[in-house]
């Protein structure tokens, strides 16, 4: 049972009760990786767990508390020997006009979406110098390609998850460690479908500059994080990969 466990590969996936972190996790679980989701809220992390099968299991963690990821990532090391997989998906936003925003809120998003995502990553990453591999996953947004009104905090930390993919990518890379972004479009999430329904002009702008002309489903992003963190993308990092239908070129 030991020697299997060895085997299994094991991943870590911030924000992974819901929406695309969810359907990463159910991916990954699936296909036999040791899946551990983190977050905040202990009963949806519970909740999750309970459909992503016994592949799956969750650890409560305050992202924003810095201090404590060090204590998190040795936690999740001692139970499993290993972290192989490393998924930074939580990210927190708000639609709110530039002039409005203060200076707290737009420290908040950026502390959730890219500071904790560069501590986690650092934790993570002495680790799997040790072993001489490791996948580093970020999940960035359309948000970083092109203009967004109205999320000013939310495109700095995404644009910002992009180019921290690039640097770490080089960085680490003679360790064995590959750093690669997905940067999906318009996703068919619970948050984002309540979002777009309250806003039909926005969901037929988002739609309309898809070539696909639809909006996607989280499972196609899980797809594409499942290749991009497996021995098929062996030689693959310090890519940002538009999973978007096209978005990003459409006009």
């Amino acid at each position: 049972m030991m020697k299997n466990r060895k085997k299994e590969q094991v991943a870590v996936i911030t924000g992974g009760a819901s929406g695309i972190g969810y359907a990463i996790a159910k991916k990954f679980a699936g296909n036999k990786i040791r899946t551990v989701i983190i977050g905040r809220n202990a009963t949806r992390l519970k909740l999750a767990c309970e459909t992503l099968g016994d592949h799956a299991t969750f650890l409560v963690c305050d992202l924003d508390q810095l201090s404590e990821l060090p204590g998190v990532v040795q936690k999740i090391c001692d139970i499993y020997g290993k972290i192989d997989i490393l998924v930074n998906n939580a990210a927190i936003h708000i639609k709110k006009p530039l002039y409005e925003v203060t200076d707290s809120e737009f420290q908040s998003i950026v502390l959730t979406n890219q500071t904790a995502a560069f501590c986690l990553t650092r934790e993570v990453a002495k680790i799997m110098q040790k072993q001489g591999n490791g996948s580093v996953l970020n999940i960035s947004a359309v948000a970083s390609r092109y203009g967004l009104p109205e999320y000013i905090a939310y495109t700095a930390s995404k644009s910002a998850i992009e180019g921290m993919t690039r640097a770490m990518a080089v960085e680490l890379g003679e360790s064995g460690i590959r750093v690669n972004c997905i940067s999906p479009g318009f996703i068919r999430t619970n948050a984002s479908t309540i979002a777009l329904e309250k806003d039909p002009d926005w969901k037929i702008k988002a739609i309309s500059r898809t070539p696909l002309k639809r909006l996607g489903k989280p499972g196609e992003v899980a797809d594409a994080a499942l290749f991009l963190v497996s021995s098929h993308a062996s030689f693959i990092t310090g890519i940002i990969l538009p999973v978007d239908g096209g978005n990003s070129i459409g006009f």
